[in-house]
């Protein structure tokens, strides 16, 4: 179950760098249309509103992966100089705080993706629908539940994960 986990998550992450290059390149594509507007070029329509609806998508795609490598940004300053159980205790702890967070955001999220959905709310320039941006990131925040909650079962140490991981402690196993 492990390796599956670990899998997943580094797909979508991968998902999330094809959808993060998509969206700069749509951005360049514009920029170079504005900027040539004379030449009877311009901006594609509705620029911002995809870059906006896709901005959530890739952050909820990247995080799980950065969460399951302890690729977060730290302070060590003194973690090194903790001892062992005190480590562990708050890698367990900040485990069980991060998927307690990832629960209540996808839980809001999900609230908002009903309540734009019932208000039939579309973006300005593409009319397209508010919800359908939310829809979508709640996939990758739905899996991202599930690594959250794998990553808080492996510092209790009830499971163990693949070789090759990151650990709290920085060692790979």
């Amino acid at each position: 179950m492990s390796s599956f986990i670990y899998g997943l998550s580094r797909w979508l992450a991968w998902f999330g760098g094809f959808v993060l290059a998509a969206l700069a390149l749509l951005s360049v594509v514009s920029i170079v249309g504005r900027a040539l507007s004379g030449y009877g070029l311009g901006p594609v329509p509705g620029d911002f509103e995809l870059v906006e609806a896709g901005a959530g998508l890739v952050v909820f795609s990247f995080l799980p992966w950065c969460h399951l490598r302890y690729a977060h940004a730290t302070v060590d300053l003194l973690w090194n100089s903790y001892p062992r159980w005190l480590q562990h205790t708050m890698t367990v702890l900040v485990d069980a705080l991060m998927l307690a967070v990832w629960l209540l955001l996808v839980w809001r999220m999900g609230v908002a993706t009903l309540d734009y959905h019932g208000y039939g709310e579309v973006s300005f320039i593409l009319q397209m629908p508010v919800w359908w941006g939310y829809a979508a990131s709640m996939v990758p925040a739905v899996i991202g539940c599930v690594v959250y909650a794998w990553r808080l079962v492996e510092s209790l140490g009830l499971v163990a994960p693949p070789k090759g991981a990151a650990t709290a402690a920085g060692a790979m196993h």
